[in-house]
């Protein structure tokens, strides 16, 4: 079955934004350009706590008994759903500010650590959607090193896209 014009737009759609993150310090710049300079807000899920794995660890560079942060989060603009996303940080590498404004506020991790001046690594990328039916929720997901100008690993990034960041 052939890809309708709605279905080559999308799938265009996510092309575009899948390189615009390829290229971005930080999801959160590419979201707030994405939503015409609008403050993208955070919705955090405090409830819950995922360990990281060894190999997260590793890609951080921590021991096993160094304590990591957990963020879940929908990033949203306005009422729009832009993604959901999971975070493990390394809060010893984050200023004392920093930490109380993940633990506090709404602020998205990027806008948080901008002082940090970031550097996104992706590690890997998935299409969620082939192009056939109405595209799902969730169109592209991202897993991501984040780590400082200075090439100090902060954070590793789970990010899914959702279709809204590309109907057009």
């Amino acid at each position: 079955m052939a890809m309708t014009p709605l279905a080559h737009a999308v799938q265009d759609a996510v092309d575009a934004l899948h390189a615009d993150l390829l290229a971005g310090p930080t999801a959160t710049s590419v979201l707030e350009r994405r939503c015409g300079g609008l403050a993208v807000r955070a919705e955090v899920d405090r409830g819950i706590d995922v360990p990281a794995s060894a190999e997260q660890r590793d890609r951080l560079a921590v021991s096993a008994d160094e304590p990591l942060g957990y963020r879940r989060v929908r990033l949203v603009c306005g009422a729009r759903l832009l993604s959901e996303a999971e975070n493990w940080f390394v809060p010893a590498r984050l200023t004392p500010e920093m930490r109380a404004a993940l633990a506090e506020n709404d602020t998205p991790f990027g806008a948080v650590i901008a002082d940090l001046v970031p550097v996104r690594r992706n590690l890997a990328a998935e299409r969620l959607w082939d192009g056939r039916g109405a595209p799902p929720a969730a169109v592209l997901r991202h897993r991501a090193l984040v780590s400082s100008g200075a090439g100090v690993p902060l954070a590793e990034v789970v990010e899914t896209y959702q279709r809204a960041l590309v109907l057009p």
